[in-house]
């Protein structure tokens, strides 16, 4: 079987500046894989070359959601990504505040629709069925997250963290094979990162999600992370079990410094 999602050289340069350094990753089928490291140190540039916001200076980036056949997705429009399963979330909410909970995740079950302009404008009994199925579907996604007490409010009127989970939702929504939440505990009080870890350890369980995250909690990536990878100046420096990048003398620098960098 191979990984479900793997780079291989993976390269970003912005001018003079390499955001990423030639970084081989892989995650496979069912798996929970944290990205870390101080903060610019690339993971944010890194999800967006994956999800097609950027393209890559060199190196490849392949995929495998059957686990058994690879595809080369760069280059490829984030659109394009979101259809062939890797949904993301953003370090800053990206809500659609005046829309409501339930009709977020809807416009998260756009790119799954197959009726066309002609469909909507007869108001076929094809579409209309579709249309019902999206409201359904988007409803039993806020079952599993836990938002259907917030179905018919305006997302701005949200705490802010179900605002979080709402942005996890409407990513659910588009049926991914692997979610990549960027830094989806910020901001977040203790409690709401307790129902967050419980929600991403749910959503693998329950819908044989993988699950992509940077994050900063190192409290939530050691509680749900199966395997780690550091990143320090746009290079890997370190993978591993929680056990072992906890113990590894390269990651304790890259967070906390040694003397000869005072």
């Amino acid at each position: 079987m191979v990984p479900i999602l793997e780079t291989k050289n993976l390269t970003m340069d912005f001018g003079g500046l390499r955001a990423v350094d030639n970084i081989n990753f892989h995650i496979n089928e069912g798996e929970i894989v944290a990205l870390i490291g101080p903060n610019g140190a690339g993971k944010t540039t890194f999800f967006n070359c994956i999800t097609g916001v950027y393209k890559p200076t060199g190196g490849d980036i392949f995929i495998a959601p059957d686990g058994t056949h690879s595809e080369r997705i760069n280059g490829l429009k984030p659109n394009i990504v979101t259809e062939k399963g890797l949904a993301r979330t953003f370090q800053n909410i990206r809500l659609f505040q005046n829309m409501t909970v339930l009709e977020n995740v809807m416009i998260g079950r756009h790119c799954r629709l197959s009726a066309g302009i002609l469909g909507a404008i007869l108001r076929t009994k094809a579409t209309l069925a579709e249309e019902k199925k999206v409201v359904d579907d988007s409803y039993e996604i806020l079952e599993e997250i836990g938002l259907t007490k917030f179905a018919n409010e305006f997302a701005k009127n949200l705490p802010y963290g179900a605002q979080r989970r709402l942005e996890i939702a409407r990513a659910m929504a588009t049926d991914p094979f692997l979610l990549l939440l960027d830094e989806p505990a910020a901001g977040m009080n203790p409690q709401e990162t307790k129902e967050l870890d419980e929600m991403i350890l749910h959503i693998r369980k329950n819908k044989k999600i993988s699950i992509l995250l940077i994050e900063h909690d190192m409290s939530l990536v050691m509680s749900v992370s199966e395997k780690i990878f550091v990143v320090d100046y746009g290079k890997l420096i370190a993978e591993g079990t929680p056990d072992e990048i906890k113990k590894n003398p390269e990651v304790i620098k890259a967070y906390l410094g040694d003397e000869t960098d005072a």
